[in-house]
């Protein structure tokens, strides 16, 4: 093996087999999940869901409370976006894709705020600000909460929430040792820059099909 994937596989060194798997499958999904948010496609919310559901007991696992979280909050606001994104304008069309209305801008700040907050309460409670990364965790948890609540509601914003905790994820999980997730989430800022461009012209058009 070339010294990089010795070094990766290192990272991994008394780490359970299952968890390793696990972690593939749910970097698997979790990418194909946002694939199909760039094409404005149903799939995005199965796929989703398995990704979330496994990153929940991995997270559980590894202690990250605040990432865990996030994913326990990405599975029950899949379910509420799967219901929203299936509504119709009218007989042959869905939702369109808008931009953020004064109102839900600064609904949006607060549940950026509150999440700032209940995440620190929860860190406090478990005597888990132990380490630097918790603080950057509980940064990159309000942005994504924030990117799931609009991604759901179908609001071009949504990208650039993902864009900014995406970038300061690859660097954070990477110095976690979950080198696929960092690999992940570099992928994620890719992706999501095309999201937001693709979101971009197919603003206020309502699509006929939610399969692409």
């Amino acid at each position: 093996m070339s010294p990089i994937f010795d070094w990766i596989f290192a990272q991994y060194e008394g780490m359970p087999t299952h968890l390793v798997v696990l972690e593939i499958i749910a970097v698997v999904f979790g990418f194909l999940s946002v694939w199909y948010s760039k094409q404005e496609n149903i799939l995005v919310f199965p796929t989703g869901i398995i990704s979330t559901a496994i990153f929940v007991y991995i997270l559980l696992v590894f202690g990250l409370l605040g990432d865990m979280l996030i994913n326990a909050y990405y599975f029950a606001m899949s379910i509420y976006g799967w219901y929203v994104w299936t509504r119709k304008v009218d007989d042959t069309h869905f939702i369109p894709i808008t931009e953020t209305t004064s109102k839900e801008n600064k609904q949006s700040l607060i549940l950026f705020i509150s999440t700032v907050v209940f995440v620190c309460a929860i860190y406090l409670f478990f005597e888990k600000f132990n380490s630097w990364t918790a603080y950057v965790d509980t940064l990159t948890t309000a942005l994504f909460f924030v990117g799931m609540w609009l991604m759901a509601k179908k609001k071009l914003e949504n990208w650039v929430y993902w864009i900014i905790g995406d970038i300061i994820s690859v660097p954070l999980y990477w110095y976690k040792g979950l080198i696929f997730t960092s690999l992940q989430y570099f992928l994620f800022t890719i992706v999501a820059v095309y999201g937001y461009i693709a979101w971009k012209k197919s603003l206020n058009k309502s699509p006929q099909t939610l399969l692409r």
